[in-house]
């Protein structure tokens, strides 16, 4: 995971994400270095938009709190139709023999 972190401090300071510079962050905070974790992770974000991902990542993590927050208040709506259902049932049964 310090690997991720390591390239994800790098692009925020505007640093070119490759292996030498994340190598040196991970140094840097006492870490041992794994280099064929460095290579991989490198080779994976070869072509990858880092911005562009990270407000991807940010739109799918804000959508489950507004799906959660609506829910509530959709379980509330059926009940007052059920109700008003019942109250014309009443009255229409209530005019065939009334």
């Amino acid at each position: 995971m310090e690997y991720i972190y390591a390239a994800l401090l790098l692009h925020k300071l505007g640093k070119e994400v490759n292996e030498e510079n994340v190598k040196k962050v991970v140094v840097a905070v006492g870490e041992e270095v794994d280099e064929s974790k460095i290579k991989s992770l490198i080779a994976s974000l070869k072509g990858v938009d880092i911005a562009k991902e990270l407000e991807n990542a940010s739109l799918v993590s804000a959508a489950p709190t507004s799906g959660v927050s609506e829910a509530p208040a959709e379980e509330k709506k059926p009940e007052a139709p059920k109700e008003e259902k019942k109250e014309a049932a009443a009255e229409g049964l209530s005019s065939l023999f009334g």
